[in-house]
């Protein structure tokens, strides 16, 4: 293990120690995640996902950064697809029981909020897979748009606010690795069964849940963006 790796690993278990050890510290966590659920969203994956993909940087190349590499560009973009992330949970939980009840499953809302059953696993898998399947081949295509937009203006703040070439940008993607991993592999496979464990966990362990898929996905889309 490299000085970095160590670093980086003390400073993630000291982030991480007051939220088992302190039940206030987890408690008020709870209450303002609770009352300022988009708010946390934006610094839960500003922090988390950025962290994520400096992990996927370091299998890569053995380098959590490097110059150009745009590390609080990223930590933006993160944040505002938390508040859509969030925005998403909040839709397809409530609409997706909501259609199963609409075509004749009326005990799919009820089912969510009781103890597991087979029930609750359809309800689960059935909004973990329509918010997949609808929502996060977008939010990754802007993504990685966005990661390309970084890298093209050397990762700085005012190259970030300079106006985004989507049409360029989008046309040179590798689709190729978009399609047949990022959204063939990635999704059935990996998304939507860890969406459905979401889903089925109680609300306090969704956070904490959520906190780590967060870093999984900046480490799958990290990796997927220098796949060949």
């Amino acid at each position: 293990m490299k000085r970095n790796d160590l670093i980086v690993t003390v400073g993630f278990i000291l982030f991480f120690l007051p939220f088992f050890i302190s039940s206030s510290v987890y408690n008020y966590y709870n209450t303002f995640n609770a009352e300022h659920g988009m708010v946390m969203s934006f610094v839960k994956f500003a922090i988390l996902a950025t962290f994520g993909e400096a992990i996927g940087l370091r299998i890569r190349t053995g380098n959590y950064s490097y110059k150009g590499f745009g590390l609080i560009p990223r930590a933006m973009v993160w944040g505002v697809l938390g508040l859509t992330i969030k925005l998403a949970f909040v839709i397809f939980a409530v609409g997706t029981p909501a259609f199963l009840s609409y075509l004749g499953i009326k005990e799919a809302s009820a089912a969510m909020q009781s103890s597991f059953s087979l029930m609750k696993l359809l309800v689960a898998f059935s909004i973990s897979a329509a918010m997949n399947i609808i929502y996060a081949p977008i939010m990754m295509t802007f993504h990685k748009i966005t990661d390309t937009h970084i890298i093209n203006n050397g990762g700085t703040l005012s190259g970030f606010f300079r106006p985004i070439r989507f049409g360029e940008i989008i046309t040179d993607l590798n689709w190729n690795v978009q399609w047949n991993f990022v959204f063939k592999k990635t999704i059935p496979f990996f998304w939507i069964p860890a969406h459905t464990i979401t889903f089925l966990l109680p609300a306090e362990f969704q956070v904490l849940f959520a906190a780590i898929l967060g870093i999984a996905l900046g480490v799958v889309l990290a990796i997927a963006s220098h796949t060949k």
